[in-house]
């Protein structure tokens, strides 16, 4: 096999555990994972980056770049350099807030025109499930989209439409028909709608209106569904730990259902959120931190499967103080790796345990067998960084194109020195390259 790279670490993270090793790459492939001081191939680079730890390239199957339509909020060409800078290799778009959203193969095709000359990092799309187009779902799967997602609750954005229960069990049926992925923003209306609405500056208002019965409702009748029709399903964005027993036992009984959470759940809490800083506006919303702590509990035990942002970015004018009104989203794609990291060390974990949850959990939920580890034959997609480096978020520093964060001020651990894609380096310490990504599909 012709090595043309080779890349070198005291600290690479493998299947196997962490162990000094070089990486030999041929092709934008991993060939073989080598013993440290293995020879240099004949015509291949030494890339050594010396104590720094190499993961595998971080994978977010949950992000919102908004392009075409709405690209005042964000794009394809900032949001992958923002990914990039943040040691992710590969994302998944949402379908939506673009505008078509992702709803039929005709916006399929549009977005991914959009897309394919402005990617820094691999990407592919979800579809979605709307009241009205389960006759589109079949032909979007095997167009290449990685699942379908839907809405129990009001989206925000009128051309995306939740689903009620029957229209649910009739997109569910459908998608079990083809063994696709149904992946599920989980809040009850009614429930919701029960909850007091308060609106103003105040977060313990906001925090009302935004229940944890809500979630716990629609992740049981979720799992109901699932369970009825055999049905693949994920719950998205999971921020209440009192539906974790739901969870555990629907997993341990066969239904097949998987669950993320994100950065922001695992790492801010109501309690430190000001009131009028809609920064931290986000449904279902950052809860207490007794509320965190399990959910940490969740990722430690197997219940939750991965984490991965929700990078759901507007224009700053949209964040009012006013946390009924404001738009709800949280941008962190160029964050989430440091942001976890920070908050997993002083909970005892080690970066094992991140790249389990950030790049293996979310490949294996989309299907991306050549992704989320470093072994022989996965694409050579690496995230290399200095664990205990730390720096201060400085908004201005950030690839999103607004740069609205609820964690600017906040000193973080772990700097991403670089970030390489097949084989390329594409970041190399905040400095991105032109794109070079690749649109992706499921794999058959």
């Amino acid at each position: 096999m012709d090595v043309n790279l080779v890349l070198r670490s005291t600290r690479v993270i493998t299947p196997e555990g962490t162990r000094a090793a070089s990486i030999a790459v041929s092709g934008g492939t991993i060939a073989a994972v080598l013993p440290y001081d293995a020879e240099v191939p004949a015509g291949a680079r030494l890339e050594d980056v010396g104590d720094d730890v190499v993961l595998p390239g971080l994978v977010d199957t949950h992000v919102h770049v908004n392009d075409p339509g709405r690209t005042e909020w964000e794009g394809f060409w900032t949001a992958t350099r923002a990914a990039a800078a943040g040691g992710i290799t590969t994302l998944l778009d949402m379908p939506l807030n673009s505008l078509p959203p992702t709803t039929t193969v005709e916006n399929l095709r549009i977005k991914q025109d959009v897309a394919r000359t402005k990617a820094h990092i691999d990407t592919g799309f979800w579809g979605g499930a709307l009241p009205d187009n389960v006759k589109d779902l079949r032909p979007l799967h095997d167009a290449g989209v990685f699942g379908f997602k839907c809405f129990l609750s009001p989206s925000g954005v009128d051309e995306f439409p939740q689903l009620d229960q029957d229209q649910l069990a009739a997109s569910l049926a459908e998608i079990a028909g083809f063994d696709g992925l149904m992946i599920v923003h989980a809040e009850d209306p009614h429930e919701l709608a029960a909850a007091p609405q308060k609106p103003g500056g105040k977060y313990a208002d906001f925090l009302a209106s935004r229940p944890r019965v809500a979630e716990n409702t629609a992740i049981q009748n979720l799992i109901d569904q699932a369970r009825r029709l055999r049905a693949r399903v994920h719950v998205l964005h999971l921020s209440s730990s009192d539906a974790l027993p739901l969870i555990a036992a629907a997993k341990a009984e066969g239904v097949r259902i998987t669950v993320e959470s994100c950065p922001h759940f695992l790492t801010l809490t109501a309690e430190e959120v000001p009131d009028g800083a809609t920064e931290f506006k986000c449904c279902p919303p950052i809860r207490e931190a007794a509320n965190q702590d399990l959910l940490w509990q969740g990722l430690a035990d197997g219940t939750i499967d991965c984490i991965v942002s929700d990078h759901s970015p507007s224009t700053a004018d949209l964040k009012t103080p006013d946390f009924a009104s404001a738009w709800g989203g949280i941008s962190s794609l160029q964050l989430g790796l440091p942001a976890i990291w920070t908050e997993a060390r002083r909970r005892g974990h080690d970066l094992t345990d991140v790249a389990r949850w950030m790049s293996e959990g979310p490949a294996r939920l989309a299907g991306l067998t050549q992704k989320g580890a470093i072994e022989a034959g996965r694409d050579a997609d690496f995230a290399v960084v200095d664990p205990d480096a730390t720096f201060t978020v400085d908004p201005a520093e950030l690839q999103h194109r607004n740069r609205v964060t609820a964690y600017a001020g906040r000193t973080l651990y772990g700097v991403v020195t670089s970030t390489w894609l097949r084989g390329e380096r594409i970041a190399d310490r905040g400095t991105l390259g032109e794109p070079s990504g690749r649109l992706l599909e499921r794999n058959n």
